[in-house]
């Protein structure tokens, strides 16, 4: 055990950890030049297409250092908040951590959350100036920000390139060096941490697990101590780039195990496996149940493909932990399910995961975030969706929840910045100037207003320099409605939402006004209405399609044409009687892009 490692790359979004993370690999000769490409363990192809790291990825290293042979497990985390629980389970399974910071950018306010995590699990933080190659690399003055941040001594920070591989030996001595081997008795029984699995259809579901006491052989007797079933354990491995059968795993270890499971209700991620015959005295404590910050509906175009989207939810939730859902049905949809995300960019992700890897063509309704209705009896109903909401004549008052979002930007954007979370209903809480040029900015805002497009309006304020960072503090009393849209006096569930009384006006009229363009003329008038209870607030009106009936009189008495113009009105009245109205894809889409 004295010659194991278990460390994982830490950062902001963009700050260079999969390129260090191949540097690492190429200097180890973990991979050949052969099968070596750019962002190595990013393998799935939406994580190609955006650049970005969605997964954390396990691979195994040897390193020869001072005569002795190492063996270095490293794991590739995220940078977006909306994938922050990937990383708080990479840390659960390490004992060290790089904690990277661009020379080019500084310190950002996910660099500080994650830090934040690791220090809460006991890591030992390597700190890396990466990107010191750069004609802009700051080096000096980000030097400055670690040590502040750290407390750190200014050798202590290591300078390195991922792109030119500058500083790789420095940073794998220094993992040698700084970080504690894994502690653990070989001789105790197992006691193992599950903290991911994926599904693979040919051999069914492989658990990745860090053993942290005891020791895990092939064919072995294992109990999954969450679940209380029994497995047979048909082959474990190393997570080398690919996997690699061994006959045992001992104390410290990172490894996968199948054994032909076939239910995904079976696997828990931070569920803890053991021995049948001798299991351990308890189980490890695991990982925090995730908070799910946005909700949606996701709904089969083909009401027959319901089951058939159950199994998807079920197996992409395997490799995504931080996706929650249960069945709901909506008057309009039909079947299909209510699932909690971790931020908008998780909810495109999951939309764009289901139908890729599983052929599922998905509606999703609007966003909305949790609520708490009080009854004027006194009893709490909780509210995921707008459905839920109680009418007006019974509801006491709303309480909705807020974040503490902490936004790092450049000097300059303030007054845009503050300005957005004002219109936002925010409350500026702090306000402190980290350097000359660099200021974090602290506000208290309503959940449910940052869910739509709160990001993506910051980053072009700031022209990409802000960076957002955001915790749940808890709920508050506001003046939460429901505003209903209705076809021809219809309701549509799916196109309600829940908005604060201020805004419900605007926000009923913008919407009246983009549905009258989107929705495709019939036979008849539709008449697109938003309501608050019983109360009309905005309308508009799509105009039917008319025939000219009066196109076969010529001249003659007006009264031919009235006649035949007032048949005509009756049957398209009687028309809108029985028509209804196809609402389109983009119309339930067109609600997450209002202000745009």
């Amino acid at each position: 055990m004295k010659d194991l490692r278990n460390f994982c790359i830490i950062a902001h979004i963009d700050h260079g950890k999969s390129t260090l993370a191949d540097r690492l690999l190429e200097f180890t000769n973990t991979v050949s030049s052969r099968e070596m490409q750019a962002q190595l363990l990013d393998d799935m192809d939406l994580e190609r297409e955006r650049g970005i790291t969605i997964k954390s990825h396990a691979i195994q290293m040897t390193y020869l250092y001072q005569g002795n042979k190492y063996t270095l497990n490293l794991i590739d985390t995220p940078g977006h908040v909306d994938f922050s629980y990937e990383v708080s389970r990479s840390i659960a399974a390490c004992e060290g951590a790089l904690l990277l910071v661009d020379a080019a950018q500084g310190i950002e306010a996910q660099t500080i959350s994650n830090m934040y995590l690791a220090l809460g699990n006991d890591l030992t933080i390597i700190p890396v100036l990466n990107k010191v190659d750069l004609p802009s690399a700051m080096i000096e003055e980000v030097s400055d920000q670690i040590v502040d941040l750290l407390g750190c001594k200014r050798e202590d920070i290591i300078h390195a390139s991922g792109k030119t591989g500058l500083g790789i030996e420095n940073i794998l001595n220094a993992v040698i060096e700084r970080i504690a081997p894994p502690k653990g008795d070989i001789a105790a029984p197992l006691q193992a941490l599950i903290f991911d699995s994926v599904f693979n259809s040919y051999r069914g579901i492989e658990v990745y697990f860090k053993v942290l006491n005891g020791t895990i052989r092939k064919n072995d007797k294992v109990k999954f101590m969450a679940t209380n079933i029994n497995y047979q354990a048909d082959e474990i491995g190393i997570l080398k780039l690919k996997q690699e059968e061994v006959q045992q795993l001992s104390a410290g270890n990172v490894g996968y195990l199948i054994s032909g499971i076939k239910n995904a209700k079976e696997v828990k991620v931070g569920d803890t496996i053991t021995h049948s015959e001798r299991p351990c005295a308890a189980a490890i404590q695991g990982f925090e149940d995730v908070k799910p910050m946005v909700f949606a509906g996701l709904y089969p175009v083909d009401t027959s493909e319901f089951e058939e989207m159950r199994a998807s939810l079920e197996k992409l939730q395997l490799n995504d932990a931080s996706l929650v859902w249960e069945p709901e049905t909506s008057a309009a949809l039909g079947f299909g399910f209510r699932c909690g995300f971790l931020g908008m960019l998780h909810m495109e992700i999951v939309q764009e995961r289901l139908e890729r890897e599983f052929n599922m063509t998905v509606i999703t309704t609007v966003p909305s975030v949790q609520f708490h209705a009080f009854l004027t009896n006194g009893t709490k109903v909780i509210v995921n969706a707008p459905s839920e909401m109680p009418e007006p004549n019974a509801l006491s008052h709303t309480e909705e929840p807020f974040i503490k979002a902490q936004i790092i930007t450049k000097a300059e954007y303030i007054g845009g910045i503050i300005s957005l979370c004002m219109d936002k209903r925010g409350l500026i809480k702090n306000q402190s100037y980290l350097t000359t040029d660099r200021v974090e900015l602290v506000f208290d805002l309503p959940l449910s207003e940052v869910v739509f497009d709160f990001f993506d309006k910051l980053k072009s304020i700031s022209r990409g320099y802000a960076s957002l960072d955001y915790e749940l503090i808890g709920f508050r009393e506001t003046d939460m409605v429901k505003l209903d849209i209705m076809l021809n006096g219809e309701k549509v569930d799916a196109l309600s939402a829940i908005v604060h009384r201020d805004k419900a006006y605007p926000w009923g009229k913008k919407l009246c006004e983009k549905l009258k363009e989107l929705l495709p003329q019939q036979q008849f008038e539709i008449a697109i209405q938003a309501a608050i209870g019983a109360k009309i607030v905005a309308r508009e009106n799509v105009r039917a399609l008319r025939k000219d009936v009066t196109a076969k009189c010529y001249g003659g008495d007006i009264s031919r044409k009235r006649k035949l113009l007032e048949k005509q009105k009756k049957g398209k009245k009687r028309m809108r009687q029985v028509g209804s109205v196809e609402v389109p894809q983009e119309a339930f889409m067109a609600v997450l892009k209002l202000d745009s």
